[in-house]
């Protein structure tokens, strides 16, 4: 799709990967809306970057927000469900509360937000609806299920989406994100020291991940996949179990 003129509502746009999104799509022309909790500033705010509020914690958050956005609606021709959430740690010790909000934050959010969206798109005929996924949601290491399972529902949404937009000038493109260096992944990577210690790993720098992820939207692809390591741990999964049980078993111990 092109990239210049176009509006895009970025979720999550305050820090790390959203940030470096929203930057790129400004560089390249583009029109923001940049969706944070709060509806603060953006940290370069400028004339094509306006910051919303965009609050994925409930489904009364999201049609408030929404609501608040009517205006804007017709005109959005990119949505980018960045906002997530991140925990870790073995299952007994997980507070329920947490697994509830991850599961609104990564996948019930984002279904719901993109339902209130998609409605338009339809009737224009054109847009783009980019979801943020994971490695995780195909390498399934242990230490991270409750993560990991919202990830791979992101996929799933994702791709039985794409099947029911064709023929409507709808995409979608799965952003399949492995290593980013992000205070999320530093904070992630602190949750797991005790439990995972994934050796060798590759960590990118956001802003060449987030001109990748904008390529991707411009090119009209439907999966952005990851690069080096992760996309070889990505390549495992689809292989014999056994292969993943040994990676995931010189990693991980109980604690």
């Amino acid at each position: 799709m092109r990239i210049e003129g176009a509006t895009f509502l970025v979720t999550g746009s305050n820090r790390g990967i959203g940030r470096a999104i929203v930057g790129e799509l400004a560089a390249r022309g583009a029109h923001i809306l940049a969706g944070t909790r709060s509806g603060a500033s953006h940290p370069d705010p400028s004339s094509s970057i306006v910051p919303v509020a965009m609050d994925l914690s409930s489904r009364e958050s999201i049609d408030a927000s929404i609501d608040a956005l009517a205006a804007h609606l017709p005109g959005i021709d990119g949505l980018v469900n960045n906002a997530g959430a991140f925990a870790a740690g073995q299952l007994e010790h997980q507070d329920i509360d947490r697994i509830y909000e991850l599961f609104q934050a990564n996948l019930v959010g984002l279904a719901h937000l993109t339902r209130r969206v998609l409605p338009a798109m339809l009737e224009r005929g054109s847009g783009k609806i980019v979801n943020h996924a994971s490695l995780v949601g195909y390498f399934n290491f242990p230490g991270i299920s409750i993560y990991a399972a919202s990830k791979a529902g992101v996929t799933a949404f994702t791709e039985s989406l794409r099947r029911e937009l064709q023929g409507t000038g709808v995409t979608t493109l799965e952003i399949v994100t492995g290593g980013v260096d992000t205070d999320m992944l530093r904070s992630a990577a602190g949750d797991l020291r005790d439990h995972t210690s994934p050796k060798g790993w590759q960590w990118m720098d956001p802003t060449t991940w987030a001109e990748r992820i904008v390529d991707a939207i411009e090119n009209d692809k439907h999966v952005l996949q990851p690069p080096g390591k992760a996309r070889l741990g990505k390549s495992l999964s689809a292989g014999p179990s056994f292969l993943l049980d040994a990676v995931a078993a010189r990693g991980f111990e109980r604690r």
